[in-house]
């Protein structure tokens, strides 16, 4: 799995010019899932990313989890991530994971998160969506399970 993870004032996903989900402070997660991905990589990207010191404290220090402040996570799918741009000029998408596979194992994350305490929203499966963020710092983190 591999995700692009953004710490934001606010954020908020539009399908069919309707807001679906809406978050304050937290993170925003890009979250592309490969075709062999597994619930145990996404325990591990969880569990990284709602425990990630990346929140300031009084010292204004990057030393605080979202998990810590209480903030909200929102969670949107996005397959291409996985884009491999080595060859030619049109990306292949051959490692992403079946449409199937992805779905469950991005509901899978999503519960995961809410079951670890953390308040969290999502994008729509599929969708085509606009996602609209105000990146705070701005902090924004790679974070791939192949790279652990």
């Amino acid at each position: 799995m591999k995700a692009v993870v953004q710490k934001v004032k606010k954020s908020h996903v539009v399908v069919e010019n309707k807001i679906v989900s809406n978050i304050g402070g937290g993170l925003l997660v890009l979250l592309g899932i490969r075709d062999d991905d597994t619930k145990k990589d996404a325990d591990f990207l969880v569990e990284k990313i709602i425990n990630l010191r990346i929140f300031e404290d009084d010292s204004k220090r990057m030393n605080i989890s979202l998990k810590d402040m209480k903030g909200e996570l929102l969670v949107v799918s996005q397959f291409t991530l996985l884009a491999d741009c080595r060859k030619g000029r049109r990306p292949s998408f051959t490692k992403a994971a079946s449409p199937k596979k992805a779905k469950d194992l991005y509901e899978y994350f999503i519960a995961r998160a809410i079951d670890l305490g953390v308040v969290t929203k999502s994008g729509v499966f599929k969708a085509m969506m606009d996602v609209s963020l105000i990146n705070q710092g701005p902090v924004t983190i790679l974070l791939d399970t192949k790279e652990k």
